[in-house]
């Protein structure tokens, strides 16, 4: 079976609808990507959208709506969005196979592309 471009726990899932629901404006999902960015390199980056991006690849879990940046997909495959809350802070979170590091403020990531064929694999599954 072919590794999915990114997965959501049911926390991320339940953020996202509770996003959607109180937002003023239309909201129909999240776009997730990647920035050159802090002292280990880049950073994700994450947006709510009211249409999809044309050449975005597309996640769908639970009826959540997810677009990935297409400069963005090689870096994030098999990654697992997650949500996090805690006493002192609240936020979504990525769990991705091909982080090699971060710092030490936790601002930004050291991201590795993934491999081609994985790449090709899991956007013929979606």
């Amino acid at each position: 079976m072919a590794m999915k471009i990114m997965t959501l726990t049911d926390a991320a899932v339940e953020r996202i609808n509770e996003i959607i629901e109180d937002s003023d404006k239309p909201v129909t999902g999240v776009r997730v990507g990647v920035k050159n960015a802090g002292c280990a390199g880049m950073a994700y980056t994450l947006s709510y959208l009211d249409a999809p991006v044309a050449g975005d690849d597309h996640v769908e879990q639970a009826g959540v709506h997810v677009y990935v940046e297409p400069k963005a997909t090689l870096f994030l495959l098999g990654t697992v969005m997650d949500f996090e809350e805690t006493d002192l802070k609240a936020g979504f979170t990525f769990k991705n196979p091909n982080q090699t590091g971060e710092c030490g403020c936790g601002e930004s990531v050291q991201l590795k592309p993934a491999d081609l064929k994985a790449l090709a694999e899991a956007r013929a599954s979606a």
